[in-house]
């Protein structure tokens, strides 16, 4: 369970890997900038709480995996590895550059910690139900490991999305979380204007998946959405986590034009300005 000072702690490194997606754009001058603000909160909270990993030795094996599918909101999963001491947070601002590790999309030789590589869409929950299987195949049912899947709802138009929730399904792989992005956008509109998923929770369902719904800026409900899925021993579990893209800077929230294009630099220093002027009252919060 998540103590108030634990929420603070986590509200703080996601206020900072905020900070760093912003500065990150800005010095590559491309990438995605709705998705990885809307996500910060469950990625701080996976590697800052709930996941069991170890920064110091990445191939450790009785880490927890966590696949990215929708590669393209790299950046937060780079900022926070590099605040988890994954490698120097300096190294940030090589994001997109030539011989760079931090590419558009994790390259898992590039980078150590880097799970699968990943670009085509749809293809991540394939990667994590293969390691689900094998993980289960080499320490039994009973394992006490995970393997998270990240997808965005966009993404979930993709047939081979499906395919693969149904063989994860049939196995009832107990070991295998995935964690639905539903922001509502993509990078053509809104997701009810493009392709209608709902009902999804009932989709999930359908396939022989445990389905939750949850505030994806709430740290205690993620933190028990987590806790309930790892109490299903007997199928898969999913958490449709709804959170808003563009999170932490009211100009980009929301809008679906922020899938795929980075601030300009006036538009980067206000929302630098924006979560600098949220981590000074998150750090007075501590002061009272």
């Amino acid at each position: 369970m998540l103590s108030d000072s634990n929420i603070r702690e986590l509200e703080k490194v996601a206020n900072t890997i905020r900070q760093d997606i912003i500065e990150m754009l800005l010095e590559a001058g491309s990438g995605h900038t709705a998705g990885p603000l809307g996500m910060t909160d469950v990625f701080a909270l996976l590697y800052f709480h709930a996941m069991k990993h170890d920064p110091k030795n990445p191939e450790w094996s009785e880490r927890d995996r966590l696949v990215l599918s929708n590669g393209h909101i790299c950046p937060v999963q780079y900022a926070t590895m590099a605040r988890a001491g994954y490698f120097p947070v300096e190294e940030l601002t090589t994001l997109r550059k030539l011989h760079s590790r931090l590419q558009g999309h994790p390259h898992r030789e590039y980078l150590p910690g880097v799970e699968v590589s990943s670009g085509p869409l749809g293809s991540g929950l394939g990667q994590a139900v293969g390691i689900a299987l094998g993980q289960r195949m080499d320490t039994g049912r009973g394992t006490g490991n995970y393997v998270y899947a990240l997808m965005g709802d966009g993404e979930l138009n993709c047939g081979i999305i499906w395919e693969a929730a149904m063989l994860a399904g049939r196995e009832r792989l107990q070991n295998l979380i995935g964690i639905v992005d539903r922001n509502g956008i993509q990078i053509d509109g809104f997701t009810w204007d493009v392709m209608p998923l709902e009902p999804l929770k009932g989709k999930w369902e359908s396939f022989g998946w445990h389905a939750i719904e949850v505030d994806g800026h709430n740290f205690a409900a993620l933190d028990e959405a987590i806790g309930e899925a790892q109490s299903v021993n007997d199928k898969p579990s999913v958490i449709i986590a709804h959170t808003i893209p563009g999170k932490g800077v009211k100009e980009f929230e929301r809008d679906f034009h922020w899938h795929g294009k980075p601030p300009n630099k006036e538009e980067g220093v206000r929302a630098l300005k924006e979560l600098r002027t949220l981590g000074k009252r998150i750090m007075c919060i501590d002061c009272d």
